[in-house]
């Protein structure tokens, strides 16, 4: 968990690598259905480019088909879910079912102008439409405003790992690295 923009994505990667498990995120598969134009994608376009969350119906739909799948039973990284409390209920209600629980949750802590910065040079780079200075400043309150409360709800079952999400890539994930190891001590 994470502002946009902290990182959370880059370091999912890493963290699935190191852990031989998949990281499944919610905004890429957004992003693919948009760039496909398929139906679910026509319905989160306007959402997406508006810096709004996509209902919690349709994300909640998503990541239980993706955690049935078989590459998910060993483990898995959830990236950029859960974002509302219905969402925190919903993914306690599909690990229940499944016989799972989260070990942890590694939330990315990170300087607003930096992450605006930080999102804005992405934009370019990769011609992101979503990611225009308004869009962004408007997804960081929205995720102040319905998703940082959920980072309580983790603390007060043991579960949060907070990390510095600034810096070098393999600084940030070394730091997460130990973090999660000393979680488990």
């Amino acid at each position: 968990m994470g502002p946009p923009g902290a990182g959370k994505g880059t370091q999912a990667k890493g963290i699935a690598e190191r852990y031989g498990i998949p990281a499944i995120s919610t905004g890429d598969i957004f992003r693919t259905n948009v760039k496909n134009e398929t139906p679910l994608g026509l319905k989160v376009k306007e959402i997406m480019n508006a810096g709004g969350y996509v209902g919690d119906d349709i994300t909640n739909g998503l990541i239980a088909n993706r955690l049935a799948e078989e590459d998910a039973r060993g483990g898995f990284l959830l990236d950029g879910y859960p974002r509302t409390p219905a969402q925190v209920e919903a993914l306690d209600g599909m690990l229940a079912e499944l016989g799972e629980k989260l070990d942890a949750v590694v939330s990315l802590t990170a300087d607003t102008d930096e992450v605006v910065t930080r999102l804005l040079k992405r934009a370019e780079i990769e011609g992101r439409a979503d990611d225009n200075e308004e869009t962004i400043r408007t997804r960081l309150d929205v995720y102040a405003k319905e998703t940082a409360p959920l980072l309580a709800t983790y603390a007060d079952r043991g579960l949060l790992v907070e990390v510095d999400g600034l810096g070098d890539i393999d600084e940030v994930g070394q730091r997460i690295a130990d973090a999660l190891e000393a979680k488990k001590a």
